[in-house]
Formats: structure tokens, sequence, C-alpha cells
């Protein structure tokens, strides 16, 4: 077995943690600090549907499952193989829209801003679950049509972090944070980054499609999430 020099430098060995980690998740961005309990990963989540068990036999078929193509980052998640077509009320359709498993208790559709734009939809920007209020769209599977009352929304740019996370960035549920990624000529700082603790999550960001591209998070070549400072200023 090759043994690894005793001079290995730091940044050596964040490459060889990121390398590891690309391996995993394909698309996104992982970076390691020396400290941090868990290495920073910030993923592209793209457009997406989380279906009820009632909606997948519509769509599927009586006594459908969903079938695992791949699984994602965050253990018991997984990308399915099958897909839906959405319609908006313009009639106009994105196709081939995953579906992500397991099932969920309500049909949930995450678009990104783009995406509604195209559909004639005015989508608010939501933590996933909270559907109530959103608008619904049409969806069209392989054994039939559903016609969805609620629930498409823009997801709410979000980092799951476990209570070790959360206590090395200072931070709780709830919170806010921003995300610094930098990539040559589109450096930026994501704000409202929304905390979602919970004790079985791997510490990662999501962002969605429109936002990667904005920044370019293929080629970034630092990310940084942090408490936002508190205004200094002087209010008379």
């Amino acid at each position: 077995m090759t043994q690894l020099s005793n001079s290995i430098s730091r940044s050596q060995v964040e490459q060889l943690v990121r390398q590891a980690l690309s391996q995993q998740l394909g698309a996104g961005f992982a970076a390691a600090a020396s400290s941090a309990p868990n290495p920073l990963v910030v993923n592209i989540s793209a457009r997406h549907i989380h279906l009820s068990q009632e909606h997948l036999e519509i769509l599927f078929g009586k006594g459908a499952e969903l079938e695992i193509q791949k699984d994602l980052y965050q253990e018991g998640y997984f990308a399915a193989t099958q897909t839906v077509a959405i319609v908006g009320p313009r009639r106009r359709m994105i196709p081939n829209v995953r579906v992500l498993g397991p099932c969920r208790g309500e049909t949930q559709v995450e678009l990104a801003f783009t995406d509604t734009i195209s559909l004639g939809l005015d989508v608010p920007i939501r933590i996933s679950g909270d559907i109530k209020g959103t608008p619904g769209c049409v969806l069209m599977g392989p054994k039939g049509v559903v016609d969805l009352e609620y629930g498409v929304i823009r997801a709410a740019r979000h980092v799951h972090m476990s209570p070790a996370d959360c206590a090395y960035y200072g931070c709780s549920n709830g919170d806010k944070l921003h995300l610094r990624i930098e990539s040559a000529g589109c450096t930026t700082v994501l704000e409202d980054v929304v905390v979602r603790e919970n004790p079985e999550v791997k510490l990662e960001v999501h962002i969605d499609t429109d936002e990667g591209n904005a920044v370019d998070l293929d080629h970034a070549t630092s990310v940084k999430l942090y408490v936002p400072e508190s205004c200094k200023c002087k209010h008379s």
C-alpha cells in the first residue's frame, strides 16, 4: 500500500478530498477546511418533482413504484428513472422532468425562475414542503394526467447541516447565511441561504440552475459559507 509523505501540505489534502467528493457528486463543488467537521459541498438542484404515491400511480399506472437511477448525495434519496412533462397555463411544456424519491405525502414541483417564466407561472420562493397557496400545473405521464391544484415552488437556496456543522458555523435552524463563490469573472455572494438542521444529513448547499449558471459553479475555484456580519452603521 502506498504511504503518503508526512510533508503533504494542507492544500494537497484539500485537493484529495475534493477529488474524492467530485467522483461521488458529479457536478457541483466541494471544499474541505482543516478545522471543519465536514467538507462543504455545493450542488445545483436542477428542476425536479416529488410525487405522492397516489399521483405516481395515476401517472405511471396502478401499483407503480419509483425505480432508482442514481443515488443522491444525501443518504436515502435518489433520482428515479421516471420523468414527467409539466404544462403551464400558456400550454407551454417542459418535458422529461426528473422524479426524485422516495415518494412524499404531497406532490411538489421545484423549478428555476427561467422555467417558471417559460411556463407562464408566478411562483413564490419557498422552503421545500411549504406549498400551501402556491400555483399548480398539469403533469403528464405515460399512463395518465394530474391537474395539480398547488405545489409548484422556486426552492429557496438552502444548506443542509448537522448539529456539529451548525456549531462550527455558529448558526441554527432557520438562520440565513451567505455563500461566496469565486469563479473567473463571476465571483458572487449569494445571501439568504437558509439553514436546514437535521442530525441525519451531510453538509450540502443547494442552489438552482439559474444561480449555478450565473456563478459558473462548475468552474468555481473556492466557496465560503459564513454568518453575515450585523450592520455596524449608526442610524438616527
